[in-house]
C-alpha cells in the first residue's frame, strides 16, 4: 500500500425489487456503516442505490474504465438477495462474474496485480446452520506475467447453498461484524482480519424468530482469496 490514495469504494444497495422480492428492510443500517468505515480508511466512497441489471454492469464497465494507477486497490460491497446462481439487481438476476470481468487483468491494466475486494451480503441459497455444541480449543517491483484471475478477494456472508441472516433494525450479521473489526484491526493482514470477522458471526449470532425453521440458526461467512499479496489498510 506505497500509494497515498487507497483508492475507490463501491456500495450497491437494493431494498427494493420490481422482479417481486421482498423489501430488504435494515439494509441502509448496512451501507451507511460500510460507507462510514471505509471513508475512515481513506477510500473515496460511493453508494448506489437500488441498480437494475443494466446499471450494475455500467457501474463496474465506468470503473473500469478510471484511471487506477496511483490508488492502491478496489473495494466494492453488494447488499441484495442472492441464490447460488448469483446476486439479485432489482430487475434479475446478475452472475459476480459478469460484474467482476471488467475489472480483470486483462480489460482494466491500472488495476493489474492490485488488490480487487468483493464484500457480498446476499443468500446463497435456502438452507440454514441449526449449529452444533463444541469446545473452543482455539489460540523492488519486476515486470511479470499474471492470472487475470489474480488478486481478487470474495467474502462472501454466507458459504454456498445457505441463507444470509439481517436484522431489520442493526442491518446483517455480516456486514455488522466487518464494520466492528476492521476499524479496529485496521493493522492487520486482511486475512487475520477476515478470520476474527468469521469467528464474530460464527461465536456472537444467532437467530431469534417465531417460526421454528429459522430460530436459534447459527452462519459463518466464507472468504475466497486469489490475493498475491498480503494486504494491508494501514501501516
Amino acid at each position: 500500500m506505497d500509494y497515498n490514495n487507497m483508492g475507490r469504494c463501491v456500495i450497491i444497495n437494493n431494498e427494493i425489487f420490481t422482479s417481486g422480492d421482498t423489501k430488504r428492510c435494515g439494509t441502509d443500517v448496512d451501507a451507511g456503516a460500510l460507507k462510514e468505515t471505509f471513508e475512515k480508511l481513506g477510500y473515496k466512497v460511493s453508494v448506489h442505490k437500488d441498480l437494475t441489471r443494466k446499471q450494475m454492469r455500467r457501474l463496474m464497465q465506468d470503473v473500469a474504465e478510471e484511471d487506477h494507477s496511483k490508488k492502491s486497490s478496489f473495494v466494492c460491497a453488494i447488499l441484495s438477495h442472492g441464490t447460488e446462481e448469483g446476486i439479485m439487481a432489482t430487475d434479475k438476476l446478475i452472475t459476480l462474474e459478469e460484474l467482476t470481468s471488467y475489472i480483470k487483468g486483462d480489460e482494466c491494466r491500472s488495476l493489474c496485480g492490485k488488490p480487487k475486494l468483493f464484500f457480498l451480503q446476499a443468500c446463497r441459497g435456502t438452507d440454514v446452520d441449526v449449529g452444533v455444541d463444541a469446545v473452543d480449543a482455539a489460540p523492488p517491483p519486476t515486470k511479470k506475467m499474471i492470472p487475470i484471475e489474480a488478486d481478487f478477494l470474495y467474502a462472501y456472508a454466507t458459504p454456498p447453498g445457505y441463507y444470509a441472516w439481517r436484522n431489520e433494525c442493526n442491518g446483517s450479521w455480516f456486514i455488522q461484524s466487518l464494520c466492528d473489526i476492521l476499524p479496529r484491526h485496521k493493522h492487520r493482514e486482511l486475512m487475520q482480519i477476515m478470520t476474527r470477522v468469521n469467528r464474530k458471526v460464527a461465536y456472537d449470532f444467532q437467530s431469534c424468530s417465531s417460526k421454528m425453521a429459522y430460530d436459534a440458526k447459527k452462519v459463518v461467512p466464507c472468504i475466497t482469496s486469489m490475493l498475491t499479496k498480503d494486504f494491508y489498510f494501514a501501516k
